[in-house]
């Protein structure tokens, strides 16, 4: 059987930080679930009766983001959550800045006030501009990138929490904060 990654990718996501409930899944307080469950889920999908904990791992190898984190024989999406119940983080000390792509008109709002999560559970920051450039193209062809004063907001009391390498997570950024180009 051949595997869409990338269709299992997306399907592994929408179970693990959007409808864990449509899949019979039960998350815990940081976002886990047990891999055979969610493998069990899957499986009940016609796409997938066969699904091996080799194709899931495969999946993890060949994804373009790393989206998702294995340990002690659970799983869990790094971030990206709109579940009720909010998933609990470690904060983490940010790097001096961190960066957000995004529409330019968003980009006005955001200015006048701050960041907020909208339907998520936290604010997505990514490390680099490159990849904030990246995510800003999904909401407009010519994105703006907002520069994020991340070592003073958490100075200032701001809390923030590392996602993965490219990407870090807050509950709110302040407009003050918040520069652009």
């Amino acid at each position: 059987m051949s595997i869409d990654y990338r269709h299992l990718s997306k399907t592994i996501a929408h179970a693990l930080r959007h409808q864990p409930a449509q899949y019979g899944l039960d998350l815990d307080a940081e976002g886990w679930v047990p891999v055979d469950e969610l493998l069990a889920a899957l499986r009940r999908k016609r796409d997938w009766h066969s699904l091996t904990l080799n194709d899931l791992m495969d999946m993890m190898v060949h994804a373009e983001k790393q989206r998702y984190e294995l340990r002690d024989g659970k799983i869990r999406a790094f971030y990206g959550h709109s579940t009720p119940d909010r998933v609990q983080r470690s904060p983490a000390i940010p790097p001096d800045f961190l960066f957000h792509g995004t529409a330019p008109e968003a980009a006005r709002i955001i200015r006048e006030e701050g960041l907020k999560p909208m339907n998520r559970q936290y604010v997505h920051l990514s490390a680099d501009e490159a990849t904030a450039r990246l995510v800003g193209t999904r909401h407009a062809s010519e994105p703006v990138i907002l520069r994020i004063l991340a070592r003073d907001a958490h100075v200032a009391g701001i809390v923030f929490y590392l996602g993965n390498e490219n990407v870090w997570l807050a509950d709110c950024v302040p407009p003050q904060f918040i520069r652009t180009p």
